[in-house]
């Protein structure tokens, strides 16, 4: 058996008539992340976490922004093939973790959907599951509302060689 953890980051713009999604979840909100695909960042974080540790190469590596299959696609169900990446590679994911960092809108009241959303995605139990969420005091483009970004680390265990 041998143990991995990975890490990921994603960022994006927050720009007017784009839906605002995270972890699967519409939150209502007058701007929302603009990328090509829905651009869900905590997912976008979690699937490069989870790539990551198992050496496979980043998000835009199997999902690349310049391949119009992607274009608007559901990132929950992108970060569900990772997942399946990591099972079909002999790994067990065994906890994730994220930190989403935007001033508004407030994300606290939307965690349990979230979490929900991502325990059935990664399908992993509830209490593997931590999100949280924080603003950065004003400072830089998460907290000016310019921008939304989230940090995510995946803890995995390979099985078999």
């Amino acid at each position: 058996m041998s143990f991995r953890v990975g890490h990921g980051f994603d960022a994006h713009r927050l720009v007017e008539g784009r839906p605002f999604i995270l972890g699967g979840v519409r939150i209502p909100f007058e701007r929302g992340p603009l990328g090509h695909s829905d651009a869900d960042v905590l997912a976008h974080a979690l699937a490069d976490a989870i790539l990551g540790a198992c050496s496979l190469g980043d998000l835009g590596r199997h999902f690349p922004d310049t391949d119009p299959r992607w274009k608007d696609a559901d990132s929950m169900h992108l970060l569900e093939a990772c997942a399946r990446m990591a099972r079909e590679g002999g790994y067990q994911l065994l906890n994730v973790d994220a930190t989403v960092v935007v001033e508004a809108p407030k994300i606290a009241p939307h965690l349990d959907a979230i979490r929900e959303n991502l325990t059935r995605t990664l399908r992993i139990d509830s209490s593997a599951v931590s999100v949280k969420a924080k603003t950065s005091e004003g400072m830089g483009y998460t907290g000016d509302g310019s921008g939304i970004a989230a940090y995510a680390v995946a803890a995995l265990e390979r099985s078999r060689p």
